[in-house]
C-alpha cells in the first residue's frame, strides 16, 4: 500500500496471469520500427509517446467486481497478442525485433477511492501517474493497467499503453474489447491478423514490392519541395526548448464541417491546407511539404488490430505564392481540391520500411548537400470525423459569436522533441482543439500562437464566404504574432 501525494488513499498491487496460444519471434513491422526511430530520437522523453485511456465502468450495466475485472484484463492480454509482445535489442542495440510470450502475468494496480467522486479523481490522477514514465521496452510488458473501486465495484479501469504496441486506433479497440469483457465475458471473434503475422508479411517480396512504391512517391516530393520547412532559427531557444500551444474553437469545429461539405472534401483536409498555407507562407515558401500522420486501417484485416499501424506520410502542396508567384491570386479555398488529391497521394504511400526510408534520406542528403526532411508534422487524431450538422450552414455572425469561446493557452512543455512544428487535432465538446507544440529556436511562442489563431481564420473566414488570398496569409501571421502572447 502507498500513501502520500499522487497516490490515492490506498493501493496494492494485484497480479493477472495469462496464457496465449503461441509465442514467437519476428521483425519489428514497419509501423513499429518507425515508432521505435521516434522514440529513439526522443529519449530519454519518450514517455511522450505513452497513451493513455480511463475506461468508466460504473456509468451502465451490471455492476464489475475486481474479480471480474481481472478477468477481463486476462482475457484482453491473451486475445491481443502486441499486449504479450516486448522488444528484442541485439547485443549493440542496433537491432531490434518483436519477441511474443505466451505465459506471463501483470501486475495490476487497484486503488480504493471512498466515493464516485473520488474515483473519478483517483482514475485521472493513476492514468498521469502511470503515462509519466518511460516503458522499459525489452523487460516491460508494453501495457500498464489499474483498477480503481468503491467498495466491492470496480469504477473505473485505467490503460497506458508503449506506442510500440498500440497507435490511436488501437487504444480504442482496447478500450471497447474491454468494455465488452467486462459486461459480457467475450469481445467476439479475434482479430483477422497480428502483428507477428503483418510483421512476415511485410518484409516478404509483396511488401518490399509495396514499399518501394511509396518511397518513390517520397523521392519525387523531396525534390519538388524545399529541403526543409523550416531552414534557420529565428530566435534563442526557450528553456525548455519546446512549447505546446493550444487552441480550442467551437468555431473552428462548425466551420470545418461546413467548408469540407461546401468543396466535397474531408474536415481533416481543409485543417490539413489551412496547416500547410500558414506554413509555407511564414517561411516564404512557395511548395508547402507536411508529413500526416497515416492510420493505415482501411484494410478489413487491420481494422480491430492492436498494433501501431500509423506511419507518416508525405503531402506536398504547390501554394501559388512565395518566389515564382503567378499572376493570379487563389483563395485558400481555391486550393482545396488539389489538396484533396495531395492528400490522398499522401495516404497511399504511407506504407514503407523505415530503414529504406532513412537509405532514401542519406542518399538526397549525399546528392544535396543538406538534410532532407520537413520536419513538419500533422496528426489528426479523431477516430472519425464529426459530419455537418443538419440543417443551413452557419452564418459569418453565428461563427464571429461562437469565436467568443474560442480559449487559447501554453499548456505543456518539454525539453525535447525530434520535430519542429507538430499540429494535433483532437476534439473537446462541441469544439475542436488544436495543439501545436514547436522548437522555439524556428517558432517562438508568439509564432505558436499566430499559426493556431491562423487557423482558425482562415477557416472560419472561408465558411464565412470570404475565403483569404493566399498573398494575405503571411501578413495575417504577422498581424497575429505581434500580438501580446498569453502564456
Amino acid at each position: 500500500m502507498e500513501t502520500g501525494p499522487g497516490y490515492c488513499s490506498a493501493e496494492e498491487t494485484v497480479t493477472v496471469g495469462f496464457r496465449g496460444d503461441r509465442s514467437g519471434r519476428a521483425p519489428l513491422t514497419w509501423g513499429q520500427r518507425a515508432i521505435w526511430h521516434a522514440i529513439r530520437r526522443t529519449a530519454p522523453n519518450d514517455h511522450y509517446f505513452n497513451i493513455g485511456r480511463v475506461l468508466p465502468l460504473a456509468d451502465r450495466g451490471r455492476p464489475a467486481t475486481v474479480a471480474g475485472a481481472t478477468a477481463a484484463l486476462t482475457a484482453l492480454v491473451e486475445r491481443h497478442e502486441s499486449l504479450r509482445t516486448r522488444l528484442e535489442l541485439s547485443a549493440d542495440g542496433t537491432e531490434a525485433a518483436q519477441d511474443l510470450a505466451a505465459t506471463g502475468s501483470l501486475p495490476v494496480t487497484l486503488a480504493r477511492a471512498q466515493d464516485p467522486a473520488e474515483a473519478e479523481r483517483t482514475a485521472h490522477a493513476l492514468l498521469d501517474r502511470l503515462s509519466a514514465t518511460r516503458f522499459a521496452y525489452a523487460s516491460e510488458w508494453p501495457v500498464r493497467a489499474a483498477l480503481v473501486a468503491v467498495g466491492a465495484r470496480v469504477t473505473h479501469a485505467v490503460l497506458v499503453l508503449c506506442h510500440l504496441a498500440a497507435d490511436g486506433h488501437g487504444a480504442e479497440v482496447l478500450v471497447r474489447d474491454l468494455r465488452l469483457l467486462v459486461r459480457r465475458g467475450s469481445a467476439g471473434r479475434p482479430p483477422a491478423t497480428t502483428p507477428l503475422d503483418l510483421a512476415r508479411e511485410q518484409h516478404g517480396e509483396t511488401g518490399r514490392r509495396r514499399g518501394a512504391a511509396a518511397l518513390e512517391h517520397w523521392e519525387s516530393g523531396y525534390r519538388a519541395a524545399p529541403a526543409t520547412m523550416f531552414p534557420d532559427p529565428v530566435a534563442a531557444p526557450r528553456a525548455p526548448r519546446f512549447w505546446t500551444g493550444r487552441i480550442v474553437s467551437p468555431a473552428l469545429a462548425r466551420a470545418v464541417a461546413a467548408v469540407a461539405a461546401a468543396h466535397r472534401v474531408s474536415g481533416s483536409t481543409v485543417l490539413l491546407t489551412a496547416a500547410a498555407v500558414l506554413v509555407a507562407a511564414g517561411q516564404g515558401h512557395r511548395t508547402a511539404a507536411v508529413m500526416p500522420i497515416v492510420g493505415n486501417r482501411t484494410s478489413a484485416a487491420h481494422r480491430d488490430l492492436v498494433t501501431t499501424l500509423s506511419q507518416d506520410g508525405l503531402f506536398i502542396l504547390d501554394t501559388g505564392t512565395g518566389t515564382g508567384t503567378t499572376p493570379d491570386t487563389p483563395t485558400f479555398t481555391d486550393l482545396l481540391p488539389t489538396a484533396y488529391r495531395a492528400a490522398l497521394r499522401a495516404y497511399r504511400a504511407a506504407v514503407y520500411d523505415p530503414a529504406a526510408w532513412d537509405a532514401l534520406g542519406v542518399r538526397l542528403r549525399t546528392e544535396t548537400g543538406a538534410e532532407v526532411h520537413p520536419y513538419c508534422c500533422f496528426n489528426d487524431m479523431r477516430l472519425v470525423e464529426r459530419p455537418a450538422p443538419p440543417g443551413p450552414a452557419p452564418t459569418a455572425a453565428e461563427l464571429a459569436g461562437l469565436r467568443g469561446r474560442t480559449a487559447f493557452g501554453f499548456p505543456a512543455t518539454q525539453e525535447r522533441v525530434a520535430c519542429r512544428y507538430c499540429l494535433h487535432i483532437t476534439e473537446e465538446g462541441d469544439a475542436l482543439a488544436v495543439s501545436l507544440t514547436a522548437d522555439t529556436a524556428y517558432l517562438p511562442p508568439e509564432t505558436v500562437r499566430a499559426h493556431l489563431y491562423g487557423i482558425e481564420e482562415l477557416i472560419v473566414a472561408a465558411a464565412s464566404g470570404r475565403s483569404l488570398p493566399l498573398t494575405g496569409v503571411r501578413d495575417l501571421l504577422e498581424t497575429t504574432a505581434a500580438e501580446e502572447v498569453r502564456a
